[in-house]
């Protein structure tokens, strides 16, 4: 399975390089087809959205033919398809519709790994092994900050993104070639196979909804779009000061992401560490809504703390994955992970009306606080509900 893994590793480089590329593309887009700051938010919660609405189908598919096939030609399709329509794009429209199909061949990756963590290893090393495969993935974050800044500001982005497109079809072609799935699960005779809702009626669930949808919210949205048109509008920051800001909250989120990873085994409990870290994201966009003007080295390293404390979702995964049975491996971890997109999503497209309507009626500074106060509020009603979660310290054995 290393090799299985190492395919799905640089495929998820490519997810999260394409989930926050757009925060330095927006001044390039803006200049030379008009796209503004609130156009991208939309792009940015389509990508989000479909890459929620392919959850269940790729769940089914998970539990029936496999993460190979699955994951493969999905990014094939749809994370080739849609850089290459990125590259062509005129408008708008054009990221739209690049941003969905880039969603959809993302969409599989993740979870297509946590099936394979679930089937192939010890239950205790679940939430280490989905931290690390976040933290390395999420080198893409990197990617997506100053050395996108520079590819653009040297080839031009359309070039660059042609370069995308191939790159994610050769990768694609090498998890087709390489990866290997799970042996399956032998259904008894007369047992059935069990559906996603099947998944939702298990006991204590739902109340582990509520802060999976939050939870990822404020570091996607202000990482993925926000942290640009901020940090332009309030300290003046160009491309390259951007790049370099996004870089440092990048690797915050990298860090968290390993930090989180044997947490849980070392104190015992999930619920407590996710308490703890989502407890610290409360605290520090809080800073950033009454100290978003205050200078440009304390917003970054606020940005830093929230990307920090905000990757704790592979220790919410292994808490759901206490949930679930084996049989029901492949729809569980992506109904979890849909819920945590769908969040994102719908986080996304609001941000835009609300600050069109903070900007209209505010000074930057005050509308931007606002704005982070608006990912604030979510995170607060999660945690409420996640205090009353089961915590059996299952899987930490």
């Amino acid at each position: 399975m290393r090799l299985s893994i190492a395919c799905l590793v640089a495929a998820y480089l490519l997810s999260q390089f394409y989930r926050t590329c757009l925060a330095v593309l927006t001044p390039v887009l803006h200049d030379q087809i008009g796209v503004t700051a609130g156009d991208l938010a939309v792009s940015l919660g389509l990508w989000y959205g479909a890459f929620a609405l392919v959850q269940i189908p790729v769940g089914e598919a998970l539990d029936r033919i496999g993460p190979r096939r699955t994951v493969g030609w999905t990014l094939a399709l749809g994370g080739g398809g849609g850089a290459a329509a990125f590259a062509l794009a005129q408008g708008p429209m054009g990221i739209h519709i690049a941003m969905v199909l880039i969603g959809m061949g993302c969409g599989p990756i993740l979870v297509g790994s946590y099936f394979i963590f679930a089937r192939s290893f010890k239950p205790a090393l679940f939430g280490t092994l989905a931290a690390s495969m976040m933290g390395v993935g999420s080198l893409g974050n990197l990617a997506g900050a100053a050395p996108l800044a520079w590819a653009v500001g040297q080839f031009g982005w359309r070039p660059s993104l042609w370069v995308l497109a191939g790159v994610t079809l050769a990768v694609a072609a090498l998890i087709l070639i390489f990866a290997r799935d799970p042996e399956r699960i032998v259904q008894p005779p007369g047992v059935r196979r069990g559906s996603a809702l099947d998944v939702l009626k298990l006991p204590g669930f739902w109340m582990l909804l509520p802060l999976t949808m939050a939870n990822y919210t404020a570091a996607a949205g202000i990482r993925g779009i926000w942290a640009g048109p901020y940090l332009a509008d309030v300290f003046g920051a160009d491309a390259h000061v951007i790049g370099r800001v996004t870089l440092v909250m990048g690797l915050a989120m990298i860090a968290g992401n390993f930090a989180y990873g044997p947490a849980d085994r070392l104190f015992g409990s999930h619920k407590r560490v996710i308490l703890a870290g989502n407890g610290a994201l409360v605290l520090a966009l809080a800073a950033l809504v009454f100290w978003s003007a205050q200078s440009l080295p304390l917003a970054t390293v606020i940005l830093a703390l929230i990307g920090f404390s905000g990757a704790s979702f592979p220790v919410i995964m292994a808490h759901g994955r206490t949930f679930y049975p084996p049989h029901l491996t492949g729809r569980g971890v992506t109904l979890h992970n849909m819920f945590s997109i769908m969040g994102v999503a719908a986080m996304q497209f609001a941000s835009r009306p609300v600050f069109d309507f903070a900007s209209a009626q505010f000074a930057p500074a005050t509308a931007y606080g606002l704005l982070f106060a608006f990912f604030l509020a979510p995170l607060v009603v999660g945690l409420g509900f996640y205090v009353f979660t089961r915590d059996t310290g299952d899987g930490l054995n």
